[in-house]
């Protein structure tokens, strides 16, 4: 069964987004900003529920997906499977009914299975298995 549960904001400039989300209230820890190369490339907001809320920079999801285009949507809604098994699945069945693939699955550097297809409006789709920490590795360098 798939579950919601992130929201990643593709953002163009991360401390002015930041700002704007911090001044309308989010809680967004000083603390939490990712860098590689003296730029910030991935934040996570707390938000107390059971939909994470998550912010990259264009350098990264470009790195985790080789079909990023800001002109097609800055936003990724995450969906949560059950399996690594289930994101290939998903893939499989969504391109065979007719789905446009993004980014094919493959094992990330946070150590999940991930996958994005468009749904029929543009958006972009995250398929993600749950995390498995033995499978981290370091972020490319960005």
């Amino acid at each position: 069964m798939a579950r919601f549960n992130q929201v990643n904001l593709v953002v163009r400039n991360m401390h002015e987004s930041l700002g704007f989300y911090r001044r309308l209230g989010l809680d967004i820890p000083e603390g939490a900003v990712a860098e590689s190369g003296g730029h910030s490339h991935h934040v996570k907001a707390e938000t107390g529920g059971d939909v994470d809320l998550e912010f990259d920079s264009e350098r990264l999801a470009r790195a985790y997906n080789a079909g990023f285009a800001a002109e097609r949507g800055r936003v990724v809604i995450g969906v949560g499977l059950e399996s690594r098994e289930a994101v290939d699945a998903l893939w499989a069945a969504l391109l065979a009914e007719g789905a446009q693939g993004l980014q094919p699955p493959y094992d990330t550097f946070w150590g999940a299975r991930y996958a994005i297809v468009e749904d029929p409006d543009g958006n972009p789709v995250g398929l993600m298995s749950p995390i498995d920490p033995a499978r981290r590795s370091s972020p490319p360098e960005l």
